[in-house]
Order: C-alpha cells, then structure tokens, then sequence
C-alpha cells in the first residue's frame, strides 16, 4: 500500500521542524536558543477584542518581525528565520499563528520573549495584544 503525501503537507513538517529547531545562524536571530517554542499563552479571545490585522498585527510585524520574516527576503538576509514563517502577509502570520503565541505572545499561562531575539522589542502590554489578536484569529 502506497503511502501519500501532498506537497503541502511534506512542506509545511519541514517548515514546522525548522522552526522548532531555531534558527539561529547569524543576525538578527544569532543568540537565540536552540529550541525558541515556548507554551501557548492560553489567552482566550474576548467577545470585545476590536483588533485586526488593519490596527494591530500588521504594524507589530513591522515593528518586530519582518526585518527577518520577509517573503521578500532571501537567503542571508533572513538572518535564519525559517523559509515559510513570513509575516509581511495576514495569511502567512495565521499558517503559524501557535508559534508566533509561542514565541512572542504573553497571556494567563505564559509569556514569552524568545523573539525578536535582538533590536527593538515588543512591551509586556503588545505581547498581550498579539495574545489576543491571535487567539481571536488574526482577524
């Protein structure tokens, strides 16, 4: 009996796995550890969140995130982020909203810091926030 395999599916393991194992290497993510997942913020989202990509997840990825998760970098100039985690897009950040809570998102069971692992940093209060947006979705 043959096994199947979409690509998708062999992609997005691959991804997953690359991420898991950091992706240090140099720049902006040289210092991180090795393993950067962290447990789920367990942060619920409130019938009242008025947070979208609009007001909220697009200028964080901005901020924090795409001078290293780019779909429109390549190579080094990624700095080790892995290929598939890009977050210029809502699309792209929703594909892997668990690991961004993961890494950068604060909430009742956690609150983790392992990214960005150098320059500008979110406060307490915007990991918080990028808690909840996700929990409600990345609307």
């Amino acid at each position: 009996m043959a096994v199947r395999f979409s690509i998708h599916k062999v992609v997005l393991a691959s991804s997953l796995l690359v991420f898991a194992m950091g992706h240090g290497g140099g720049g902006c993510c040289s210092d991180e550890a090795e393993e950067v997942l962290g447990p789920s913020t367990e942060t619920q989202c409130p019938p009242t969140s008025t947070l979208t990509y609009a007001s909220f997840g697009q200028p964080f990825m901005t901020s924090y995130c795409t001078r290293c998760h780019s779909s429109t970098l390549t190579g080094a100039d990624r700095m080790g982020a892995p290929a598939f985690h890009d977050f210029d897009t809502q699309i792209g950040i929703q594909q892997v909203a668990d690991h961004v809570d993961q890494v950068a998102g604060s909430g009742p069971a956690a609150t983790n810091e392992s990214m960005p692992p150098d320059g500008a940093k979110p406060t307490l209060d915007e990991r918080k926030k990028l808690a909840e947006w996700i929990a409600c979705g990345a609307p």
